[in-house]
């Protein structure tokens, strides 16, 4: 999708109803966090658990990475592994520290002071998505939809509709943000603008999404420039 360049945001009908924002690998680098907690346990069960696998977790609901994990040999009930993964994450956010992703913080900053509506939409669960939200040192998000509050997870569009109509916006007038092909998918897939910001896996060129190499330096402006695009667009 081709962007034009950013437009002064100060002027309010040039943004989004809303932007959208993924929490693992797009707001915060925890995927690492995950994979350790993933490698753990497979191998609690005499399993191994290659960087190749956990790939295919990246962007996935929290209930179908524990399908994915009972195949590799995890002898525990889903509810049980989504438990004690998120267990092990929310234990190395206390010890560790959140580790945020270049320029999200900044960037949300900037969106809040433009009055742009903002939600996490995440398959992390709600527990940990705000243990994370609490570290955001001023009101960074009106709310938060989790993976253990849908029906469908991500790639199914359900958790941006959703997140939509609780903000009572229309989903084609919203800006949502993605590191994954998982997540791209959903968003895609529910009608928002979708921006996709690679990290731990690779991201294809498309025109259903724009492509950013980081948030770092991004505001407002960059995100009206997004919305304008599409309205700049005939339909097909």
């Amino acid at each position: 999708m081709t962007v034009p360049t950013p437009a002064t945001a100060s002027d309010r009908s040039l943004l989004p109803a809303a932007v959208l924002w993924d929490m693992d690998g797009t707001l915060v680098d925890t995927e690492p966090y995950w994979m350790a907690a993933e490698e753990e346990l497979v191998a609690s069960f005499g399993g191994s658990w290659t960087h190749e696998k956990a790939l295919q977790l990246v962007g996935q609901g929290l209930w179908t990475s524990a399908e994915i994990l009972r195949a590799n040999g995890v002898a525990m009930e889903p509810d049980a592994i989504v438990s004690w993964l998120t267990d092990q994450v929310q234990h190395k956010l206390e010890t560790l520290g959140v580790p945020w992703r270049p320029g999200a913080q900044e960037l949300l900053s900037s969106l809040r002071a433009s009055g742009v509506p903002t939600a996490l939409v995440t398959m992390s669960v709600r527990r940990m998505a705000e243990q994370i939200v609490a570290q955001i040192p001023f009101e960074a998000f009106d709310l938060i939809v989790s993976g253990d509050e849908v029906e469908q997870p991500k790639p199914h569009p359900e958790p941006y509709l959703r997140a939509a109509g609780l903000l009572g916006v229309d989903v084609r007038d919203v800006v949502a943000i993605e590191d994954s092909i998982v997540g791209l998918t959903s968003a895609v897939a529910s009608g928002a603008m979708a921006i996709g910001v690679p990290h731990i896996v690779p991201l294809p060129e498309s025109d259903e999404h724009v492509l950013w190499t980081t948030l770092a330096g991004r505001t407002a402006d960059d995100i009206a420039a997004v919305a304008a695009a599409r309205t700049q667009t005939p339909e097909a």
